[in-house]
């Protein structure tokens, strides 16, 4: 941090800012997975929404930091009409205070972490698919 900066100055990330971070999170992903997820939309909200936590019996919006909304690569057929695009949602609220509990891993890995839970919903990744992949499930 520059003298110009102090840490009183700092300010959360935006939505754009949280993309931005989803979306190097997803380019540091190996191969072939990398390619395979540039496919998946990524949104950034900041909160699920109430039909969202109600399909999931949440009532917290703080409890839900990702959500993947399709069809896994396991249980897809090519008799599936598609309903729209897989798409990775991540809750920049819900995340920030998991990120703030936590305290001891930068933002860019609590992104990175919750967006290979939600890819391993769209892959079928077993525990130790997703272990591979991201250190902090083992």
């Amino acid at each position: 941090m520059s003298d110009a900066t102090s840490l009183a100055d700092l300010i959360a990330p935006d939505l754009a800012a949280f993309e931005a971070i989803a979306m190097e999170a997803l380019e540091a992903l190996p191969e072939p997975w990398r390619k395979a997820a540039l496919g998946i939309v990524i949104r950034v909200e900041d909160f699920a929404t109430p039909e969202m936590l109600s399909e999931l019996e949440m009532e917290d919006p703080f409890e839900l930091t990702g959500l993947y909304d399709g069809i896994p690569l396991t249980e897809k057929s090519v008799m599936d009409q598609p309903m729209g695009p897989d798409t990775i949602w991540l809750f920049r609220r819900a995340i920030l205070d998991e990120w703030a509990d936590r305290g001891n891993v930068s933002l860019g890995e609590m992104v990175g972490h919750v967006l290979v839970h939600e890819l391993a919903h769209h892959f079928g990744w077993s525990d130790a698919d997703i272990a591979r992949i991201d250190p902090w499930w083992e």
